[in-house]
């Protein structure tokens, strides 16, 4: 299943839309088509287009600071993503470490006495260990006290992680001196993903309190004249607020 989540958007995504449009003018002798397919390729890597879409997902999120945050039950910080640097050692890299350090910070303000990490897998990597034993350990090492530091189970996608925190949850809050009612967490994922997110745990039974980092799109930037010249980042970015405009569809309609 994960891989048709992977594939299918690909066709609606702007490089696979221009080679449609673009296929299509050829097959059918059609201009238009082709400078249409040509187009959409264009505005999705410009900086201005991307920056509008990923600020769209973002919506009216803002970044707080961990000390004014509200006090929970347990900090959960979804995985992000990691590379696996080549080489023996097998070291695993950041994609972007700001979850981990927005969460760490909510711990240090004492937001609450359990840390929570999911265990992010991917099928195409199979050797890689769970991000989080990677991301509980990087918290030990600065300072976390390990029998304070909670990780999932291995988890695939955003729907995994919302029910396997909130299995563990409820095994680990539950006894006698439990004020009952839904576990309430401190929710940490990029401020893109946290709609989606949100939904899906208060979905399994979570009660969520947003704590959005990882903000792509600085405030307060002036446009240029560079906003208008296509880059690879920029369509990469395009790109990923598409895919998380489906996501959100797919969870929210089709499920």
């Amino acid at each position: 299943m994960i891989y048709l989540h992977k594939i299918l958007p690909l066709f609606l995504l702007p490089v696979g839309v221009t080679i449609i449009l673009v296929l299509a003018g050829i097959c059918f002798r059609r201009r238009p088509l082709i400078w249409s397919g040509l187009a959409v390729l264009w505005l999705s890597s410009t900086p201005l287009i991307s920056n509008l879409a990923i600020r769209a997902t973002e919506g009216r999120a803002e970044r707080g600071l961990a000390a004014d945050a509200s006090e929970a039950d347990a900090i959960v910080v979804l995985s992000e993503g990691r590379a696996v640097a080549p080489g023996k050692a097998a070291v695993s890299e950041w994609n972007d470490a700001d979850r981990f350090f927005g969460g760490v910070e909510l711990f240090k303000a004492v937001k609450s006495p359990l840390l929570v990490f999911t265990g992010g897998a991917s099928p195409w990597e199979p050797s890689a260990e769970p991000e989080g034993d990677v991301l509980a350990g990087y918290a030990k090492a600065m300072g976390v006290p390990e029998g304070q530091i909670v990780k999932t189970p291995p988890v695939m996608n955003t729907a995994e992680e919302a029910q396997a925190v909130a299995t563990l949850l409820r095994s680990r809050l539950s006894g006698p001196a439990w004020r009952g009612g839904p576990p309430r967490v401190l929710l940490v994922t990029s401020a893109f993903h946290m709609p989606r997110a949100r939904r899906l745990f208060e979905r399994a039974g979570v009660s969520v309190i947003p704590f959005p980092v990882d903000f792509k799109v600085s405030a307060g930037g002036a446009l240029s004249g560079l906003d208008f010249l296509p880059t690879g980042a920029a369509l990469r970015q395009t790109e990923m607020a598409m895919r998380e405009g489906y996501g959100r569809l797919f969870y929210f309609v089709v499920r």
